[in-house]
């Protein structure tokens, strides 16, 4: 591989966490649904806030969290420690980038963001019937929400991916990776087909997260090309980094898990709407021309139960 991805994607991690602050949610979003899939039954979905998240239903995920209100979901902000008591009376568990510590930029923030009696309660509660939204993208995201993947068979690969072959020109990032219906990364199944044409999804971006190998079986509906690469912290708190094949993985899968559902995404962004830096430059479901607004009521629409 060239040197020049490995600084091209190492570069774009550094600027995230070094740029955090400059991230946030797009105000002029439209988040408004016009054809809400609940009018009636209103499906109640908790939203992680308390495991350091860089993305919560007030915060950078506020789109997020409209837009699902908007299509009839009840949304509530989670402040407690995962316990039988907290997920109690909730269809849906949305957690979105937890750290083991506050700063992004800190070392600790790669510690497991839960503790085993949090994951083990979680994999109880979906395997009895709830459904999980896990999303972890780039270094140090993986690390930290390591020890939740594996209780569902998922392997994260902790670094950060890019594909000098399938990636968004226009914004000059390697990890800005585009999966549509052309390059046969975005693959045909219920949560890309939606529940009609107007539903379908054609093409997406991911922007600049991790790699994921799900468990035998499972669907994935974002695959990695052979030409995606990872790029691995090799020391905590260093500069160092190797770079390995990312071929045969991916950054968005799902699958059953007991009587529950479970999608694990390898990137955040594109479930938000964000503007950054003095320019505002948008990234997320503002971008235009992508389908990721329509991607993430698709994912909750399966994870709710009304697609198969």
């Amino acid at each position: 591989m060239s040197p020049s991805i490995l600084r091209c994607v190492a570069a774009a991690s550094a600027l995230a966490i070094a740029g955090f602050a400059q991230q946030v949610a797009d105000p002029d979003f439209d988040a408004k649904v016009a054809r809400p899939a609940y009018t009636k039954k209103h499906p109640k979905v908790l939203i992680d806030e308390a495991h350091n998240n860089f993305h919560t239903a007030s915060g950078r995920y506020k789109p997020f969290a409209s837009l699902i209100a908007s299509d009839g979901y009840l949304v509530t902000p989670n402040k407690q420690k995962f316990s039988k008591g907290s997920l109690k009376g909730f269809d849906i568990l949305v957690i979105s980038n937890a750290l083991g510590a506050p700063e992004m930029g800190s070392a600790e923030a790669s510690n497991p963001a839960f503790t085993d009696d949090e994951c083990n309660t979680v994999a109880d509660w979906v395997r009895a019937g709830g459904s999980l939204l896990l999303i972890a993208d780039h270094a140090p995201m993986g690390a930290a929400n390591e020890k939740m993947g594996h209780r569902f068979g998922v392997d994260m690969s902790k670094g950060a991916t890019g594909d000098p072959s399938n990636y968004d020109v226009e914004s000059n990032n390697q990890g800005f990776i585009k999966y549509n219906r052309d390059n046969k990364l975005l693959v045909d199944c219920a949560i890309t087909r939606g529940r009609d044409a107007s539903e379908n999804v054609s093409s997406i971006i991911a922007f600049t997260g991790q790699s994921l190998k799900g468990p035998e079986g499972c669907i994935v509906f974002m695959k990695l090309a052979d030409t995606a690469i990872d790029i691995i912290p090799t020391g905590q708190g260093t500069n160092e980094r190797k770079q390995v094949s990312a071929a045969g993985r991916a950054q968005g899968i799902a699958f059953k898990f007991g009587k529950g559902r479970v999608v694990v995404l390898g990137e955040a962004a594109m479930m938000s709407a964000q503007i950054v830096g003095p320019q505002k430059v948008k990234f997320g479901m503002n971008k235009p021309g992508i389908d990721n607004r329509q991607l993430a009521l698709n994912i909750m629409h399966w994870l709710s139960g009304l697609l198969n």
